[in-house]
């Protein structure tokens, strides 16, 4: 009597089942995933902005004063940053980083987006859109930002600088940091509704990109 081994394969619903299952783990695991992805990126601009209160408290420590230039102040993050970086609202010139060689000049008030490693990335961002900070009322402050830059006469002054990134790469939103010499509260425009202090020398997400559209 010859006895035939039974070799038995996967039905076609087993198939399916393990084929929708690994779609919906794929369905949670791929946005969490780019969502972390982007908040790593934006560790970048925090530490930038901290690098730039660090500079400004220095210059103001020294010489009594804040300063948009960035050559003066010694600002000079490291090459491949995906975010704008801007002291002042309009800028008298942006650091260019098209090319191997960054072109640079001694009125750079704004350092632009790599192109070089970024090539379809705009060299300069728009500002953070509207915000609505208070500002401390301490007296020695000095006076409230009016904008981006230095307002006040030094040394009563303050100052208030931004970075913007696009970390998603989306056709809209763009990720916004802001970081002043005082303390601000109010509500960010778009991200988390708890985090509605801004103390001095801390970057603050105006609008995040990644939770946002």
């Amino acid at each position: 009597m010859i006895r035939r081994s039974l070799k038995r394969g996967f039905t076609l619903i087993e198939l399916m089942i393990v084929v929708a299952i690994i779609g919906i783990l794929a369905a949670i695991a791929i946005p969490n995933f780019i969502r972390f992805q982007a908040r790593s990126k934006q560790s970048e601009a925090k530490a930038n902005l901290k690098s730039v209160f660090t500079a400004q408290r220095s210059q103001f420590q020294e010489k009594d004063r804040y300063l948009t230039n960035i050559r003066t102040l010694g600002f000079a993050p490291e090459r491949g940053n995906r975010y704008y970086y801007n002291l002042n609202a309009a800028p008298a010139s942006v650091e260019n980083r098209n090319a191997v060689t960054a072109v640079t000049a001694a009125t750079d008030e704004a350092i632009g987006v790599d192109k070089f490693k970024y090539t379809n990335v705009a060299n300069t961002q728009p500002a953070a859109p509207a915000y609505a900070l208070a500002w401390s009322a301490a007296a020695s402050a000095g006076p409230a930002p009016a904008g981006y830059g230095v307002t006040g006469a030094c040394p009563t002054c303050n100052f208030l600088a931004y970075a913007t990134g696009d970390i998603d790469n989306e056709a809209v939103g763009i990720d916004h940091w802001l970081i002043s010499s005082i303390d601000g509260q109010g509500a960010p425009n778009c991200g988390d509704p708890l985090d509605a202090t801004m103390p001095a020398g801390q970057p603050w997400n105006n609008y995040n990109d990644v939770n946002c559209p």
